[in-house]
């Protein structure tokens, strides 16, 4: 009966975890906030400067007090979720997704607001001060025109002015400014253009004692909102410069969207049915996991009211594939169990309580390199960190304890017993208790690699590549993108195929020629043209518009001055050398500093190569790239963290290491171990990454790219060569003591046996 309540129990966990997956999925999905890279917008970071050259310093009120003023203004927008972030430096971060009319909201940030009523000789008669606050307002004249109307505090006040400018006849005009330019503007000359840089020039006839004044020109309705709106938000304080922009077009990001998420649904599909197909039962059950893992990733990031960019989906299916690891773990231990002829009920126990130390490590630090990504990520870098924090943190509950939790619940029911097979495993493989074998003792599909002893053949190939790599990079360079280099990047979206002759010609015809042309995408059907110096707004707003007009659709640009650009290189090498110091910190911690020493030897190994690879390949470095690095960097010590935990446990089994041969002989023995583990985990993410490389949008695939470069290196590092310099310290320290012994570990870290 208490078997077949726990049967029971297993089919309700599952159907009420089914129910709620698919019952509430929808709405948490509407609830999720996207990025500007997945419907439009645009970013902008300002540096705060004063107004004047007089010495003005800028202190943490005025920059505070210029976020809640810009905060205003785009209220008078309407976006729905405007992002504005003081960052250090006195500078304020900008992110407006959604927003249709992209050049009006831009003008509309960075307008001081500094409105003066002058007489035709540029005499300051009024300013901002004379205005009742908020009580600007569109209005309509008797001619139903659109018309700014205002409050003055004195009437009288405004009574004297106008009766200063009807005596100046025929100049009788009190000329209305916003951000009026000491010796820089001037009436007269503006008087003469076709579009002045004045608001408006009415002519006063009449001595006003009134307090209402309107201010009318050539408005649009929309144009009386918006100078309605930054005037009731009052002038900046200082000044702000554009020092980084990027603008996304609505159809650009609909596109990376749809094509992104089609990308990770195909990843996904792929790893299910590996897991379903190689582990059978636990198989399944993971695929139940995996799927309510996907469920709490949604809901958590909808929680803290995070925001979905185009490399948070990256993260959210890397993830995927990460979590899983934690599974074949611990299902590759039960195998063994099992080999060895114990029942499953004890192969169960025995393997879920070996494989946490393991999973704990591993996770921990890819969770050192998240975090470390995102204090020093910008933007959508620290988007992607913070949803592999979050997928990290989630498959602890989902993959260490939710798997466990279901596959106890069958396992101690007993329906199991005696059925390897439900496990993926035949039973040819499976030896008699009777023979009394240790896990240490079982054959594997790699007996025949001698891995120790073909060390140096591994280092040759390893140091050859890295020498070409060296000279490859020292001849190419690094194709480096505008995050780095600074400048603009312009990329222009087709319905149709596009030359790059054409478009160089274009380019030349609107006044922004570049012989840095490239065409991409598969339909080749998207232009990317890099300029070395960064457009101010004006510049923005001119080739937008133009290219608009040629193409249909808004471009996207970004562009970078050359201080951002300097200080994301200095933040990008700060990054990475924190989190090597912090991973080397921990590994030796809990292992050894050979150990600790040995892993960073391999992650600059793997980082190295990804460098080499793109400066070969001509592939654009951008700020995804380091993104990537930092995460391959996370993983590959996770595969080294698998290895070195199964050296050490088959060391403890030893009593004392006589000679080299002896732990040479562990060495490959804990290594053919691993590898079928290291083999499957690799390829469920290689199955994600393949996906997005080739079904994403165009803009991740230089970091899909990345990944998949980083993967390979990783793998091979963590078996050929961390592992291998290890044996190489740890042989020296047994010729030098003339022996080994080997200290037995009190206690591990935690306890993972599920309670069923």
């Amino acid at each position: 009966m208490k078997n077949r309540g726990r049967i029971v129990a297993f089919l309700l966990l599952v159907v009420i975890l089914a129910s709620t997956v698919f019952s509430t999925t929808n709405p948490i999905l509407k609830d999720v906030k996207l990025g500007l890279d997945l419907q439009g917008g645009f970013e902008v970071l300002y540096q705060v400067k004063p107004l004047k050259d007089d010495g003005q310093k800028i202190t943490e009120s005025m920059v505070a007090d210029t976020a809640r003023a810009l905060t205003n203004r785009i209220d008078v927008l309407g976006v729905s979720e405007p992002s504005i972030q003081i960052e250090s430096n006195n500078r304020i971060r900008v992110q407006l997704a959604g927003v249709e009319d992209q050049e009006s909201a831009r003008e509309l940030l960075s307008t001081q607001a500094n409105l003066s009523f002058r007489d035709a000789d540029d005499n300051l008669m009024l300013d901002g001060n004379d205005l009742k606050e908020g009580k600007a307002k569109a209005n309509f004249d008797e001619n139903n025109n659109p018309v700014v109307t205002l409050e003055m505090k004195d009437p009288n006040k405004f009574g004297e002015v106008t009766s200063k400018i009807v005596e100046k006849k025929p100049d009788n005009m009190l000329v209305i400014w916003l951000d009026f330019a000491e010796g820089k503007s001037s009436f007269k000359e503006e008087a003469a253009k076709p579009d002045p840089a004045f608001i408006s020039a009415p002519y006063v006839s009449k001595t006003i004692n009134s307090s209402n004044v309107e201010i009318s020109g050539n408005f649009s309705i929309e144009e009386t909102k918006n100078l309605a709106g930054i005037l009731n938000a009052g002038a900046l304080p200082v000044e702000l410069e554009e020092i980084y922009s990027t603008s996304v077009g609505a159809q650009f990001g609909e596109q990376a969207l749809d094509k992104t998420v089609f990308a990770g649904i195909v990843g996904v599909s792929l790893i299910f049915i590996f897991m379903a197909l190689y582990y059978r039962l636990p198989g399944i059950i993971a695929v139940v996991t995996l799927s309510v893992y996907i469920f709490l990733i949604l809901l958590v990031f909808t929680l803290i009211n995070g925001v979905l960019t185009l490399p948070g989906i990256a993260a959210l299916m890397l993830g995927v594939g990460m979590a899983v690891d934690a599974n074949i773990i611990t299902y590759e231990r039960i195998k063994e169990e099992l080999r060895v002829g114990k029942s499953v009920k004890s192969s169960f126990t025995a393997g879920a309580k070996s494989s946490f130390t393991a999973i704990l490590d591993a996770n921990v630090t890819t969770l050192l390199a998240a975090i470390v990504l995102f204090v020093f990520g910008t933007s959508s870098v620290k988007g992607f960190a913070t949803m592999l924090i979050i997928s990290i943190l989630v498959s602890f509950i989902t993959a260490v304890w939710g798997s466990r939790l279901l596959l106890g619940l069958l396992v101690h029911s007993g329906i199991l017993d005696h059925k390897v097979g439900w496990f993926g495993l035949s039973k040819k493989r499976v030896h008699s208790a009777d023979e009394e074998l240790e896990t240490l003792d079982l054959s594997t599909k790699f007996d025949r690699f001698d891995f120790v002893h073909s060390r140096k053949r591994f280092y040759t190939i390893s140091i050859v590549l890295l020498l070409v790599g060296a000279i490859m990079l020292g001849v190419f360079k690094l194709n480096l993108g505008i995050d780095f280099s600074g400048g603009t990047r312009v990329e222009v979206l087709a319905e149709h195929q596009l030359d790059e002759a054409k478009v160089t010609k274009q380019l030349e015809e609107i006044g922004h020629p570049t012989t840095d042309v490239v065409i991409s995408g598969d339909q080749k059907n998207i232009a990317v043209a890099r300029y070395k110096e960064d457009f101010s707004q004006e510049e923005v707003n001119k080739i937008k518009k133009a290219l608009s007009g040629i193409y249909g659709a808004e471009p996207n640009v970004s562009t970078v001055s050359d201080t951002v650009g300097k200080e994301l290189v200095k933040n990008a090498i700060k990054a990475l050398a924190i989190a090597a110091f912090g991973i080397i910190i921990y590994v030796a911690l809990r292992f050894e500093w050979r150990m600790g020493l040995s892993a960073i030897i391999g992650l600059l190994h793997d980082a190295f190569f990804m460098i080499a690879v793109f400066s070969i390949l001509r592939l654009e470095v951008d700020i995804t790239f380091i993104a990537a690095v930092l995460t391959i960097i996370g993983y590959s010590i996770n595969d080294t963290i698998v290895t070195f935990d199964r050296i050490r446990e088959n060391l403890n089994r030893s009593k004392h290491i006589d000679n080299e041969n002896e732990l040479a002989d562990i060495v490959n023995k804990s290594l053919r171990q691993t590898l079928g583990r290291s083999v499957n985990t690799v390829l469920t993410v290689i199955f994600v990454v393949v996906a997005l490389m080739a079904l994403g949008a165009e803009s991740i695939r230089p970091f899909s790219i990345a990944l998949l470069i980083g993967l390979l290196a990783g793998t091979y590092s963590s078996i050929f060569i961390s592992t291998q310099i290890w044996f190489d310290l740890k042989k020296k320290q047994i010729k030098k003591s003339g022996g080994l012994k080997v200290e037995k570990e009190k206690k591990q870290w935690g306890s993972d046996e599920p309670v069923v």
